[in-house]
C-alpha cells in the first residue's frame, strides 16, 4: 500500500468523485455512516458524545456522525470552532441538516466558552483532517489543549487534529486520540514514533475510494504487507540439496559477545541456509560449535576465507571493533563485491572511515538502529527527518539502509518500504543479530538484496509476533524468534 500525501489524499476523493462517479457530500455520507457504524458497534452510543468541529471536511464529517448518531438514539453535543469564515459548501449543507434535528449546538469563539469535558463523555475529535499543512495556533491550540487535559475517552476522524499527514511539526500541539478512525489507508504520520501516543489504537475504514487511482500515482514511501512478502518467498526444489541454497558466512562474536553469534548463527540456518560459517575469535571456537553444531566454524585469526564458493556474507553481531577488524573488513570490501549484510560493531569502522562508504558493494544491506544511523550519516532532529534522509541517501548510495525500528524503514534507490510487523517485545538486545542472519541467509539463497530486505525484516517482524502466543511482550525473547520462524514461514506459505 502507497503512504500518499496530503495533496494525493484529496486527489484520491477528487478521483473517486469523477469516476465513480459520486457527490462530494455523498461520499462525506459515506465516510461518517462508517464511522457511525463503528462507533455504535463499539456501543459508543451508549456514551454522552461531545463532537468537536472545524469548518473543513473534516468537520463536514463530524457532522454527519452527529446527525446520525442522534437518529441512533445517543445523546450528542455538537460544538463548532469558529475562526471567522465560511465552512465549506459540504459543511454547511450538513450543518444545516443538522439543525432540522438538534438545537444543542454551540460556537466556540475563545477560550472562556470551552465546555466541561466530565470523565464519562465521549469525544469525537472532527476538527482538522488531512488537509492541515500549519502547526495548531492560537484558539485551535487552546481547544487540543483543553480536550488533553481532561479525562474522557477520545476518538479522532481521520487523523487527530494538529498532525500532519507527510510532515513533522516540532513542539507543537497535537490532540492526543485513544482511537483514529482513519479513511481508507495509514497514514505517514502514524508511523513517526512521536505522534505514537497521540493516534492510540488505529482502525482503518474502506469508504469506497476507489482502488484504481493507486496506479496513477508515485509515492516516495509504501507498506510492506503479507500479499507482498508472500509473493517474494520462493518455494524450495524437492531435488535440491544445500549446494542449492548457498553457503554464507558470519564475522560474529568476540569474549563476552558469543551469544550475538549464536543469534544470528541460528537464525540464518532457520531462514533456509544450505551451509553455514561462522568465523569467531580462536578461543571462541568451542562455544559456537557447541551452541551450533549446525555450522562450521573458523579461527578469525587466520584472516578472511578464500572467497570462491560463497553466496553472501554478513558481519558485525557481537564482533567488537579491536585489533583486527579494521583489517577484516578492508580485505572483505577490497576483495568481496557481493552484497554484504552490515550490523553493528562493522558501523564503527565506518563511522571513523566514511570514505570507504562508497566502497560498500552493490546492493548491501546496512540494518542500522536510530543512533548507528545518526553517528554514521549525522544527526537528525526527529525521526521524519531521519527517515527523509535515509530515502536521499540511498539515492545517492547503491546499498539498501535498512533502518530498525517499530515500523522498521528499508531505503533503496530514493523510495522507502515500511515494515508492518513486529512488536515492543522485540526492544532486547539480540533482536537485531536475529535480524542480520536471515538477511544473510535470504541473500545467500540467491534473493534479490531489496527482495530480502522486504521478505527478512517481513519474517523477523512475523515471527515475532507469533511468538507472542506463547510469550508476552516482557518475556519476549529473541530466541523466541528464531524458535518462531518455522511458523513465520508457513504463515506466508498458506
Amino acid at each position: 500500500m502507497k503512504l500518499l500525501s496530503a495533496q494525493q489524499c484529496q486527489q484520491w476523493d477528487a478521483y473517486t468523485m469523477q469516476h465513480e462517479p459520486i457527490a462530494s457530500i455523498d461520499l462525506m455520507e459515506r465516510a461518517g455512516l462508517k464511522c457511525t457504524e463503528w462507533l455504535i458497534e463499539h456501543k459508543y452510543n451508549e456514551m454522552p458524545l461531545l463532537i468537536f468541529c472545524g469548518k473543513g471536511n473534516n468537520g463536514g464529517d463530524g457532522l454527519v456522525i452527529a446527525r446520525l448518531m442522534i437518529e441512533a438514539g445517543a445523546a450528542v453535543t455538537v460544538y463548532i470552532l469558529e475562526y471567522g469564515s465560511k465552512g465549506t459548501d459540504d459543511f454547511q449543507r450538513n450543518l444545516e441538516k443538522l439543525h432540522r434535528l438538534s438545537k444543542d449546538i454551540h460556537f466556540i469563539q475563545s477560550p472562556a466558552v470551552f465546555p466541561v469535558i466530565e470523565q464519562d463523555n465521549l469525544v469525537i475529535d472532527a476538527l482538522f483532517g488531512t488537509g492541515l499543512n500549519r502547526p495548531l495556533h492560537d484558539l485551535a491550540a487552546a481547544l487540543a489543549e483543553h480536550i488533553n487535559q481532561s479525562n474522557a475517552k477520545v476518538i479522532a476522524i481521520d487523523v487527530p487534529s494538529g498532525m500532519p499527514v507527510d510532515n513533522f511539526f516540532a513542539d507543537a500541539p497535537v490532540l492526543r486520540a485513544h482511537h483514529t478512525l482513519t479513511f481508507q489507508s495509514i497514514k505517514y504520520a502514524f508511523l513517526l514514533p512521536e505522534y505514537g501516543s497521540y493516534t492510540g489504537d488505529i482502525t482503518v475504514l474502506d469508504i469506497g475510494l476507489m482502488s484504481s487511482f493507486l496506479s496513477t500515482i508515485n509515492a516516495t514511501a509504501e507498506l510492506i504487507e503479507q500479499q507482498d512478502a508472500a509473493s517474494i518467498l520462493k518455494q524450495r526444489d524437492r531435488f535440491s540439496h544445500k549446494g542449492t541454497y548457498g553457503h554464507a558466512l558470519l564475522m560474529a562474536g568476540h569474549e563476552g559477545q558469543m551469544g550475538a553469534a549464536i543469534l544470528a548463527s541460528k537464525a540464518c540456518l532457520r531462514s533456509g541456509v544450505g551451509k553455514l560459517t561462522v568465523l569467531v575469535p580462536q578461543e571462541q571456537l568451542p562455544v559456537i560449535q557447541t551452541a551450533v553444531p549446525e555450522a562450521m566454524a573458523l579461527p578469525r585469526e587466520r584472516g578472511l576465507p578464500v572467497f570462491n564458493g560463497l553466496a553472501a556474507v554478513g558481519m558485525g553481531p557481537g564482533m567488537s571493533f579491536m585489533k583486527g577488524t579494521t583489517e577484516c573488513i578492508e580485505t572483505l570490501l577490497e576483495l568481496y563485491k557481493r552484497p554484504i549484510v552490515f550490523d553493528a560493531d562493522a558501523f564503527t569502522y565506518f563511522e571513523m572511515q566514511k570514505e570507504a562508504l562508497p566502497q560498500i558493494p552493490v546492493g548491501s544491506l546496512l540494518t542500522p538502529h536510530p543512533k548507528e544511523f545518526d553517528q554514521l550519516f549525522g544527526t537528525s532532529e526527529n525521526s521524519f527527518q531521519r527517515h527523509q534522509k535515509a530515502i536521499a541517501l540511498s539515492a545517492e548510495y547503491p546499498f539498501i539502509i535498512i533502518l530498525k525500528g517499530h515500523y522498521t524503514l528499508i531505503a533503496a534507490n530514493g523510495k522507502g518500504w515500511f515494515n508492518t510487523t513486529g512488536n515492543a517485545g522485540m526492544a532486547k538486545g539480540g533482536s537485531g543479530d536475529v535480524l542480520t542472519g536471515i538477511l544473510t541467509a535470504l541473500l545467500a539463497q540467491g534473493y534479490e538484496p531489496l527482495k530480502a530486505a522486504k521478505l527478512g525484516v517481513y519474517l523477523h517482524g512475523l515471527a515475532g509476533d507469533l511468538a507472542l502466543e506463547q510469550q508476552t511482550m516482557e518475556t519476549l525473547l529473541p530466541t523466541d524468534l528464531i524458535e518462531s520462524m518455522g511458523s513465520a514461514f508457513r504463515n506466508l506459505k498458506d
